[in-house]
């Protein structure tokens, strides 16, 4: 089953298969970083997010939401002139907003960490199947997640963007089951399993 083999087609993707996809993430900051680079990777590709990580890292300081939040058009300005930067004035100013409902929801739920793992009960979720290689696009869970999240005034999050948050924070275990990774999240955090739910645009990898 091939599905995990996109963690071999470069190194920096690699490391970030074996370290980091799918462990399930409850450190806010990371969670803001995993979000925002999906909202960059609309309607691009996820080799060139992974690629330039570390031109977003310098551009958005290391994802500080707190400072973020604060960003005037001087700072769009700024980071729509830096080499190697995906020049979309809609993104960026995206982000700056997103950092802005982001501290909102830690302010009422303690964490966005505590509000997104709630939708879960704190527990990473094993869907009938997805072990596989039957992967959707989005599902139940991702729809009902972006709507919450439009409502609160977040900005490029549709729901195929936030089932790949979720997988990229661990609260869907999406590796293949003949994954290292798989197994390692199973043994090692809480896990539930359920059955597939309201799933789109289904791919077999395998």
């Amino acid at each position: 089953m091939a599905y995990c083999n996109w963690g071999n087609t470069s190194e920096k993707n690699t490391i970030y298969h074996d370290t980091e996809w799918g462990i399930p993430l409850h450190d806010d900051k990371a969670q803001f970083e995993f979000l925002m680079m999906e909202v960059m990777q609309c309607g691009l590709n996820w080799n060139m997010m992974i690629n330039k990580r570390d031109i977003f890292r310098h551009c958005f300081d290391n994802f500080d939401y707190e400072k973020i939040a604060t960003y005037t058009e001087k700072d769009v300005t700024r980071i729509m002139n830096t080499d190697g930067m995906i020049k979309s004035p809609r993104k960026i100013e995206a982000i700056i907003h997103n950092a802005q409902c982001f501290i909102k929801i830690r302010k009422e739920f303690g964490s966005f960490s505590q509000y997104l793992w709630a939708y879960s009960e704190n527990k990473t979720i094993l869907y009938e199947k997805h072990g596989d290689g039957y992967i959707p696009a989005s599902n139940g869970l991702s729809d009902k997640i972006s709507k919450d999240l439009k409502k609160r005034g977040f900005k490029f999050l549709g729901t195929v963007t936030v089932y790949s948050h979720l997988q990229a924070s661990g609260i869907i275990n999406d590796h293949g089951n003949d994954c290292p990774r798989y197994a390692y999240i199973i043994n090692n955090f809480p896990t539930i399993k359920k059955k597939r739910y309201l799933e789109k645009d289904i791919h077999h990898f395998g």
